[in-house]
């Protein structure tokens, strides 16, 4: 296997779709495995080892589910049907499992079920590059700037500091975002954010507000003013995060699984219910379709579909 044929194997990976949300499990547990690589020079693991840190993954960056038991053993579906292209999976006898078997947590440890990255893909991992190209590339692919960073303090991955080691060219023509759309966001929302009404400046510069895309840019998310929103920097990460979403009618929601005690963490619940900021005369507000995507692919709903 060579480099490219490893990024387009990475490129490859069958989207899953649950109920019509997307379902980044196996993205979610590659990235998992590469970080266990970085720390150790090997991604040969059981799945009762796998089991609590990569639901823990899914659960915290992909949608919600109802069932604490699903929640628990979200691993199982990657780890039975990541492609074998790059996955080697075999019972406690050395038998190959295949993609068919029963992605049952119960059923994978009582199988004393065990994987590891082929070796092949893991001699191309030593290179640094390759392991930073191929997390960076799943971090784009499938998630939002906002995410990179949680994700890869979960993960155990300092990309920054492996970046000062090697420096990583692009492995693939991307999507590039349009010059302009941050800035014109947030001047269409008059520099403050649309949640909460935040507008700090150092001196003439605003600070602390960004530009968000209402359907994430690596999911098609065009970088148009009608799918962004200005917000704060806390505002933002928690609406990529799924604590907060927005209702058809543009009025936030706060999720039902968010939790807080001190008084500061409680005002983020005051903002259930609370119109967005309308953008300037002339600028549209945000696109019913993007902020329904939002709501079923990313906000955190209480009641969600186990996936």
């Amino acid at each position: 296997m060579t480099r490219g044929e490893l990024m387009s194997a990475l490129s490859g990976l069958r989207r899953a779709q649950v109920g019509g949300r997307r379902a980044p499990h196996k993205p979610l547990l590659v990235l998992w495995l590469l970080g266990r690589f970085a720390a150790t020079g090997s991604t040969a693991v059981t799945y009762d080892e796998a089991e609590e840190p990569v639901s823990r993954l899914i659960n915290d960056f992909g949608p919600a589910v109802t069932s604490p038991y699903r929640a628990r053993e979200r691993a199982a579906m990657p780890f039975v049907h990541l492609e074998r292209e790059l996955w080697d999976l075999r019972d406690g006898d050395g038998r190959a499992i295949g993609p068919g078997a029963q992605e049952r947590g119960t059923r994978l440890r009582a199988r004393s079920a065990h994987g590891r990255l082929r070796s092949e893909v893991e001699l191309l991992l030593a290179d640094p590059g390759v392991l930073i190209a191929a997390v960076r590339f799943l971090l784009e692919e499938h998630f939002t700037p906002a995410l990179e960073a949680p994700i890869c303090d979960a993960i155990g991955l300092d990309l920054a500091a492996m970046d000062e080691l090697v420096h990583v060219q692009a492995e693939r023509k991307r999507r590039k975002r349009r010059a302009g759309f941050a800035e014109e966001v947030l001047h269409a929302y008059a520099y403050a954010c649309a949640f909460c009404g935040f507008d700090g400046a150092l001196g003439r510069n605003p600070v602390g507000l960004e530009a968000a895309h209402v359907r994430w840019h690596s999911q098609d998310g065009p970088d148009d003013v009608d799918n962004g929103l200005a917000l704060c920097s806390l505002h933002h990460t928690l609406f990529d995060l799924g604590v907060l979403g927005l209702q058809p009618d543009l009025r936030i929601q706060v999720s039902r699984l968010y939790v807080a005690r001190s008084g500061a963490g409680r005002s983020i619940d005051a903002l259930h219910g609370q119109p967005v900021a309308r953008p300037r005369p002339g600028r549209p507000s945000v696109e019913p379709e993007y902020a329904l995507w939002h709501g079923k692919q990313v906000f955190k709903h209480a009641g969600a579909r186990a996936a």
